[in-house]
């Protein structure tokens, strides 16, 4: 019996060539699931995706997800594609084995933490203010160079991703840090600035929703008071700011090079909802 990829829909292609098309996971002529390939926006047309991957309970664990995969690498290879990521529910056991065995390395993993009632305390000494405008002015220009240097080093060309950066931050602070639903904060330890926390009442790419919770979207402790604690102490404040907004859970994501943070969020509390793989297509 043999397992092939047989396209469902039309091709869909944009004005700046991303793609996208669905597809039928078929053994001979019967069809056991899908799966949608496609180029990965804003990433541009050599970062290809493999998204919404669905074998019928009949047919797992006969080796149908690991042919459409990698039938789905070739159609991207086919569409110039050189890298490609795919993204796995943290308690989807089968798929995070899967994503291993073909050669799919962890990038990263979107957190999730049900929020306590009570507000948690800062140590003494620390607390946490609004950024004066001189001191926003420095952190967005920090932070504009530091999301494009990331987006940068998963796939996306060094222009495309400085102006992206840029976007994103101007879409989502459009009235700096007076914007509603979004606080940028700065903590002081014994009256010193030793870093700041961004959060915000929706996840990127999301409509605001109290629901779905905030999410954190940038910590930075600055360099000369790192490993002091301090990037507790943010994750705290950002937590408090959630909690005083009526939100009941905290998301973040954080990346799987990062030992530091991985120890800590799984210390606060922080439980993965879905793990980010890539692979170089050779």
């Amino acid at each position: 019996m043999t397992t092939t990829l047989r396209p469902s829909g039309p091709l869909q292609q944009t004005a700046a060539g991303a793609r996208s098309r669905p597809y039928e996971i078929r053994v001979n002529s019967r069809r056991v699931g899908a799966l949608v390939i496609a180029t990965d926006t804003p990433y541009g047309p050599h970062v290809g995706v493999l998204r919404e991957l669905y074998v019928e309970e009949p047919d797992r664990r006969r080796g149908r997800a690991t042919v459409a995969v990698l039938a789905g690498e070739e159609v991207l290879r086919g569409w110039g594609c050189d890298r490609v990521r795919i993204s796995v529910p943290a308690d989807a056991a089968g798929g995070l084995r899967l994503a291993t065995a073909l050669g799919y390395t962890e990038e990263g993993r979107l957190m999730r933490k049900t929020l306590p009632a009570a507000p948690p305390a800062l140590p003494d000494g620390v607390r946490a203010r609004a950024l004066t405008a001189p001191e926003y002015a420095t952190w967005l220009d920090r932070a504009v160079t530091a999301y494009a240097d990331v987006c940068a080093d998963r796939g996306m060309a060094p222009d495309t991703a400085a102006a992206h950066s840029r976007d994103d931050h101007a879409d989502l602070l459009p009235d700096g840090p007076d914007t509603p639903g979004m606080s940028v904060a700065i903590l002081e330890a014994d009256g010193e600035p030793v870093g700041t926390v961004w959060a915000g009442d929706h996840a990127p790419g999301g409509a605001r929703s109290r629901h779905d919770g905030w999410y954190v979207y940038d910590v930075e402790v600055f360099a000369a008071h790192r490993g002091r604690g301090h990037g507790r102490s943010l994750l705290l404040q950002a937590e408090r700011t959630a909690l005083a907004d009526g939100s009941t859970a905290l998301g973040l994501h954080r990346f799987s090079a990062n030992t530091p943070a991985v120890r800590l969020y799984d210390s606060l509390g922080y439980r993965p909802l879905t793990v980010n793989f890539t692979k170089i297509l050779l």
